[in-house]
């Protein structure tokens, strides 16, 4: 394995050294698996990817009453449990997860009521301290309207049901959540006009982005097709 995060030239300067723990993190259907996936794949590194099974799921879909506490607490023990077993500090290999641990506060605050609210953070608090900060995450955005696009033409059942208005929602809590964002480097990636996971040429121009270092907090915007 190399310093770079891709085998590739990299940007004149200062040694690049390969971040141990990579988060790619945003909303529904804009990409963060298939990029995690990617760069987990380049870098030989071990993967944290988030839970896919919650049984209370359905119900939260359902709209069932108490469901919507049951999905969070699960996904806030399961989420904790990932990173912890992972040790991003222990071992030779990097880390690529497609999700961050703070980012379950977001859904949080969307689906619980104020009594709920309180005791889910209770819980946060106790568990937040004992997850380490990531080296970098990528924060990958797109408008909603592209993000329904998406959500529809991969016809997942269980996505689908996901009403417009709640994916709206989603997307601004993240854009809210990562304007105030400071704990690690951040590359914030605008995907509304690029689709990396159908268009190869858009996926190597963001990789291109990634063999130059991330300091503070960063924008890239790519070009796209036109």
């Amino acid at each position: 394995m190399t310093d770079s995060l891709f085998n590739g030239p990299v940007v004149p300067g200062p040694a690049f050294k390969t971040p141990r723990h990579i988060v790619v993190e945003g909303p529904i259907r804009v990409g963060k698996s298939t990029l995690a996936k990617v760069l987990a794949e380049r870098l030989h590194a071990r993967r944290v990817f988030d839970c896919e099974d919650n049984p209370f799921l359905a119900d939260f879909y359902d709209e069932k009453p108490g469901a919507a506490f049951r999905a969070q607490m699960y996904f806030l023990y399961e989420r904790h449990r990932r990173l912890i077993e992972a040790r991003p500090d222990d071992g030779p290999a990097p880390i690529v997860s497609d999700f961050l641990f703070e980012k379950d506060k977001i859904f949080a605050y969307i689906n619980l009521d104020n009594e709920e609210l309180r005791l889910y953070e209770k819980y946060f608090d106790l568990l937040a301290p004992s997850v380490p900060a990531p080296d970098l995450v990528i924060y990958l955005q797109a408008k909603p309207e592209v993000l329904r696009k998406r959500v529809s033409k991969k016809g997942d059942p269980a996505e689908t049901a996901v009403s417009g208005e709640y994916l709206e929602a989603v997307a601004s809590a993240y854009e809210h959540f990562f304007f105030r964002y400071a704990a690690s480097n951040l590359l914030v990636v605008d995907t509304s006009e690029i689709d990396f996971v159908e268009r190869n040429q858009d996926l190597q121009e963001l990789l291109r982005r990634l063999r130059q270092p991330v300091k503070g907090t960063q924008y890239f915007l790519p070009l796209g097709q036109g």
